[in-house]
């Protein structure tokens, strides 16, 4: 396992595509932004305990695809906001769907923010300026304060 700065996005992620996308989304922002990919949400929380286990801090980010291999991200969402260690971690969930149901589901149990999934390298470097903007990439936590984005 590579050694880690505070600049760690973790990402969870199980469509290839997506993930090469973003690997140059995160490449392309300023910084020494680190990213962190896992497949799973099993592998998610197993990454998280490793990683602070070893001493390493905790990622500046957490982007989740609402629909994974094992548990669906918003039961991930759910036990890494049950972790008080988290609480200040900001959380993305994406997904292609855009169910209203799912949407309200991801804010309650804890997401910091829902976006329709990027599709573009255009669309992921938009995402992230976005998300430097709110300074959530910039300081560990939050720096602004939030206004919840639904995109259609």
């Amino acid at each position: 396992m590579l050694k880690q700065s505070g600049d760690t996005v973790l990402l969870v992620e199980d469509e290839e595509p997506a993930i090469l996308l973003v690997q140059q989304a995160v490449a392309s922002c300023p910084g020494n932004l680190y990213l962190a990919v896992v497949p799973d949400s099993v592998s998610a929380l197993d990454w998280l305990s490793a990683e602070t286990a070893h001493g390493h801090p905790l990622p500046r980010l957490i982007l989740i695809d609402l629909k994974l291999p094992k548990l669906i991200g918003l039961a991930v969402l759910r036990t890494l906001r049950m972790d008080q260690r988290l609480l200040h971690v900001p959380i993305v969930v994406y997904s292609q769907s855009h169910e209203p149901s799912d949407v309200v589901l991801a804010y309650q149990v804890g997401a910091n923010s829902f976006v329709q999934k990027p599709q573009t390298l255009t669309e992921f470097n938009q995402l992230m300026r976005e998300l430097l903007a709110l300074g959530w990439l910039g300081e560990p936590g939050f720096s602004k304060s939030l206004s919840q984005r639904i995109n259609t």
